[in-house]
């Protein structure tokens, strides 16, 4: 059975990408790190949903590069992991004319940094196997800019050339990289934040996407199906960019 890492997994989106590719047959590995709980019983959710032993949990800071090669190589134990999906972010909102240094390296420490710290230990087993699936989650922003999120933009846009730069490196190895950058996706969140009028104005679809869509393109990224797609920045945004 294959082996798949989803980093940030207590969120909306990564419980719905967790979900789909244990529904696609791929024992999942649930990271965590301030959410142990939720952690938990996302995986107990996926072990009761999708069979026992589908799911297990990790937990460690991304942004701490010791403290995640110590945990990787923990279950890299157990066998290679095959697909790995950078979803840990964090938002951290100011005008940068009043943001912090903090408040910018943060939130790059952690969406970018962490990527880094992530995959980089698991390419060697992907390149021996010759097979695997890097998969990072970016954000609209990336592509549009938005205002009070230049730490947020600037991280996820990083994400891009990385992963354009990295599939070239592995490409030969049958490992793909890709990136899947969501617009305005339903969650409590987000919700709170547009209501029916400003999505209708923001979005050409008329409403927010769906966790599950985006897990749905993740789920074919993963596949066997999508061997010949890498390098890849693709929005699910309802025609946003």
């Amino acid at each position: 059975m294959t082996r798949a890492l989803v980093t940030g997994a207590s969120g909306v989106l990564g419980a719905a990408i967790a979900h789909r590719l244990a529904g696609d047959g791929h024992a999942v590995i649930c990271h965590g790190n301030r959410n142990g709980e939720l952690v938990a019983a996302l995986a107990s959710e996926l072990d009761s949903v999708h069979g026992a032993g589908t799911a297990s949990v990790i937990a460690f800071d991304v942004t701490d590069a010791d403290a995640t090669a110590e945990a990787l190589q923990g279950i890299l134990a157990d066998g290679p992991i095959d697909i790995v999906v950078s979803n840990a972010g964090i938002h951290d909102d100011a005008p940068m004319a009043g943001m912090t240094a903090q408040q910018w390296r943060q939130v790059v420490d952690v969406s970018l940094n962490g990527f880094f710290h992530v995959v980089q230990p698991l390419l060697i087993d992907m390149m021996r196997g010759r097979w695997g699936r890097v998969i990072a989650i970016s954000s609209v922003a990336a592509t549009l800019g938005n205002r009070g999120q230049t730490n947020y933009a600037a991280a996820k846009s990083g994400l891009h050339g990385a992963a354009k730069s990295l599939a070239r490196e592995v490409g030969s190895r049958g490992i793909t990289v890709n990136v899947v950058a969501p617009g305005i996706i339903e969650s409590d969140m987000v919700g709170d934040r547009f209501d029916a009028d400003a999505v209708r104005a923001l979005v050409p679809a008329g409403r927010m996407g769906r966790p599950e869509e985006v897990a749905a393109l993740v789920g074919f990224l993963a596949s066997r199906e999508a061997d010949y797609v890498s390098g890849q920045v693709i929005g699910v945004d309802g025609a946003m960019t």
